[in-house]
Order: C-alpha cells, then structure tokens, then sequence
C-alpha cells in the first residue's frame, strides 16, 4: 500500500497510521445485541449500508485514522474549521502543526504554474471560474516568486538582526507558505470533512488534498467509505 499521495507541486498527505476496519464498524454495530463477527459477510456489508443511509453514525466514531499533511496554510486554516466543527460529533480529534516559532530552516510556498490561475467566477462570490489564459498566469505566477524571494530575504535579515524566529516570521508571505500537521480524527469526522471538500464548489486545492485523502481512506475502510461518501 502507498500511504503516502503527492499533492499540488510540493504538498502531501500521509496516512501515518490507523485504528479499526469495516469489520469494527459491524461489531460496533451489533455490540448491543452482544453479538460479534470475524470476518465481513454480505449481510455486514448490507449492515453498513444501512447505517450510513439511515444516519446512525455512532459505530463509525471509534475507528480512527492519523494523517500527516503537508499543504499551503490557507488550505490548512479552512482544513481546521474540522477539528473545531467536529466537536459536535467527538471529542478525540487531534492537530499538532509544526511552528515557524522554532523552526527557522526550509521555507517553503506553493507557487501556482502558469496554467492553474483561476478567473473570478461569473455568479458567485466564492470559488473561481475558468482558467486564465497563460500569458496572464505567466506575470502572475512570475510576480509571486518575487513575492516570496523578497519576503524571504527580509525574514533572514531579520533573523541576522536578532530579531526572535516568532516575530522575523512576519515577514514570510502567509498564504503561500507551506505547514505540516498531524490530524488524527475518527472516520465518522473525516468522512465529514470529506464529504464537504470533495464538493465541485470547494476551493480546488483544498478538493486535491480531500481526493488524497480519500483514497488512503479508501485502503482501511472500502465499504464503509464507499456508503458515507456519495
């Protein structure tokens, strides 16, 4: 198994380790009657079919799974409105980001080709439209580099100057830069989460990191997956 799914041109997310099955699911399930399974039958699998469809939900929130996940900070500042909205349905999801307060090596940002800058959409407010023709997606994507390498190069003079990594930090574009994260959460959470970033309507980069995540989802979770996400 790949745990590990390349996203954007230096992002990822990898599935570092997990906790249950669809079979965890079924004996969940059936916990009440006192009754227990070894192995995934038809009728479990219909079992599950029927707990998705008819939103019984609790036997889903003990399996877990961890992610470490590489990304621009603006998709991991929408990615944790799910640990603050999940609080509704658990109290065990977990995010531990590492932070530009100690770490001052490695800058990273995501830098957008020529051919992946987005018109403004036509009849919304939100989300984008077409893809700009890439002679305009050319200066873009050449002015942002100029952004970063300038935003870089004060962020070290400040570092040179004694100024503190917490503060020096100030200078790095944000939304470009690129974080690391561990999110652990149950499956009923993340199916959640995915449920609403693999909408047409969510913003795109955010969708290739839900895809990514749902296929290492997909490896533990086959059934379950298949009937909580439509």
């Amino acid at each position: 198994m790949n745990n590990k799914i390349e996203v954007l041109n230096c992002g990822y997310v990898r599935l570092l380790d997990s906790f249950g099955d669809d079979l965890m699911v079924v004996n969940n399930a059936r916990a009440s009657y006192d009754k227990e399974v070894s192995e995934l039958s038809e009728k479990d699998i219909r079992l599950i079919k029927f707990l998705a469809r008819e939103g019984h939900m609790s036997p889903f929130r003990t399996p877990r799974l961890q992610f470490e996940v590489y990304a621009p900070l603006f998709v991991a500042r929408q990615w944790w409105r799910y640990t603050v909205d999940s609080s509704h349905i658990e109290d065990g999801t977990t995010w531990s980001e590492s932070s530009r307060r100690y770490i001052t090596e490695n800058t990273e940002f995501y830098l957008p080709d020529k051919n992946e800058w987005r018109s403004k959409p036509l009849n919304s407010k939100q989300g984008s439209g077409d893809i700009l023709p890439e002679e305009i997606g050319h200066i873009l994507t050449e002015k942002l580099a100029q952004l970063y390498d300038e935003g870089e190069k004060l962020y070290q003079v400040a570092m040179d100057m004694g100024a503190a990594p917490e503060q020096a930090r100030l200078f790095l574009p944000a939304y470009g830069l690129m974080v690391r994260w561990r999110y652990s959460a149950s499956l009923q959470s993340i199916c959640h989460f995915l449920s609403q970033r693999l909408e047409h309507d969510a913003q795109k980069e955010i969708q290739d990191y839900a895809k990514a995540v749902l296929e290492l989802t997909k490896e533990k979770f086959p059934v379950s997956i298949k009937e909580l996400i439509k």
